[in-house]
């Protein structure tokens, strides 16, 4: 259900559901879940790549499984249990991972497949990809984090626009609302992905896990609360082997190597 790929410093994870376009049941979320812990317990990977096989990244869940999923006798609770253990249980560890995360978008998108790439820190689009969200025209709703995300993402009005009146955008609308970080020709993607990851992978790694936490953080903070909370973070962060080894280099106009310590 899921491939998981070590690359060098990067962690590649591939939603691998294919012939459904990547609709996500029970079991891939337990393989998605395993692979973001892993990831996160990780010291040798310092960013992870989410990506889907074949024909889309993520059309949301795979509403024939779920439905009999429910009928088990092991799912009584319903609809509640099977969002809990299966993708929520995915959602809240993207969220409160602090590792980077990037997202290669290709195909659609859609309803929780779109959360699913608002939870990565960057969303590299293919030119041919399709964003949006189209649980309404089914009558479900947006009960994968979108009601939380779609709005930060584009703002209230153009999400509730987009789930009523469930709207599909192309890639370049999408940038241009905020559901992307970059647009890229098809033939690109994979290779643009790539070179995200290694200029991620090369920053010191305590910074980056630190600056995502502050700034996570502070989406629910005042200014002043985030300053202080800055205050502690340099404590940690200033007396790390890699600051002393990035104002070395700094110095000495060479590009520092860091190594997390």
């Amino acid at each position: 259900m899921v491939i998981v790929e070590r690359r060098g410093d990067v962690r590649w994870v591939i939603l691998n559901r294919p012939e459904v376009l990547n609709a996500y049941d029970t079991a891939l979320c337990r393989g998605l879940a395993a692979a973001v812990l892993d990831y996160q317990r990780s010291d040798e990977e310092r960013v992870m790549v989410l990506a889907g096989a074949g024909r889309a990244f993520c059309v949301g869940g795979d509403v024939r499984s779920e439905a009999e999923a429910i009928e088990g006798e092991e799912r009584q609770l319903g609809h509640g249990m099977v969002m809990r253990e299966g993708m929520h249980a995915v959602n809240r560890l993207l969220h409160a991972l602090d590792k980077p995360v990037v997202a290669l978008v290709h195909g659609h998108a859609v309803a929780g497949g779109l959360s699913l790439a608002l939870l990565c820190d960057f969303r590299i689009a293919a030119e041919s990809a399709k964003l949006g969200d189209t649980s309404g025209r089914v009558g479900l709703l947006p009960d994968e984090g979108g009601a939380w995300l779609f709005p930060r993402a584009m703002g209230h009005d153009a999400a509730l626009r987009m789930t009523l009146l469930g709207e599909v955008y192309d890639a370049r609308e999408a940038l241009r609302l905020g559901l992307v970080t970059e647009v890229v020709p098809d033939d690109r993607l994979q290779e643009r992905g790539a070179e995200l990851a290694a200029l991620l992978a090369a920053k010191a790694p305590l910074a980056v896990r630190m600056a995502k936490r502050m700034m996570r953080r502070a989406r629910q903070q005042s200014f002043e609360e985030a300053l202080v909370d800055a205050e502690y973070a340099v404590e940690v962060v200033n007396h790390s082997d890699d600051v002393r080894k990035g104002v070395e280099a700094f110095v000495a106009r060479r590009p520092a190597h860091f190594t997390g310590r």
